[in-house]
């Protein structure tokens, strides 16, 4: 009897954690001037995320960030936050999808600058070496994914 009843929901937890794997949704501040932005964003929607956008002034948006939280070495040129957390500047969609499975304690992640090679800063094969950080809620940070220079 166990065993009938398992299976049904075994595969209904999964496809609940797939439904919400897919329907991610994203709300980015930027400034309105930053095409790079744009490719962050367009690489989160070509994952199958939805994403709302909002343009604001530098000094708006530099207040934003640490109104949530991102100190000055982690910021880059925009923010977004996904079902709790904060994710600045051009993270990949795959260390977001990490961070929303494993649900650490933190403030989110960032990818501090604009590193080459980027989602949104793409340079043809080019990676420049990068790290994207946890930035916990004590505002230190840990390597969450290092990325080596790819040339």
């Amino acid at each position: 009897m166990f065993r009938l009843l398992a299976y049904p929901l075994v595969m209904l937890l999964l496809t609940a954690s797939a439904v919400h794997a897919a329907s991610m949704s994203f709300d980015v501040a930027k400034t309105a001037e930053c095409g790079c932005c744009e490719g962050w964003v367009e690489h989160i929607r070509a994952a199958g995320h939805e994403v709302k956008t909002s343009d604001m002034e530098m000094e708006s948006l530099t207040q934003h960030k640490l109104k949530l939280g991102i100190k000055p070495q982690y910021a880059s040129c925009h923010t977004a936050t996904v079902d709790g957390y904060v994710i600045e500047g051009h993270v990949p969609v795959a260390d977001i999808e990490r961070l929303l499975k494993e649900r650490p304690e933190a403030i989110g992640l960032a990818a501090p600058g604009m590193p080459g090679g980027s989602p949104g800063m793409e340079m043809g094969t080019y990676r420049e070496a990068h790290d994207v950080v946890l930035v916990k809620l004590d505002g230190t940070s840990e390597v969450w994914t290092h990325y080596p220079e790819k040339q």
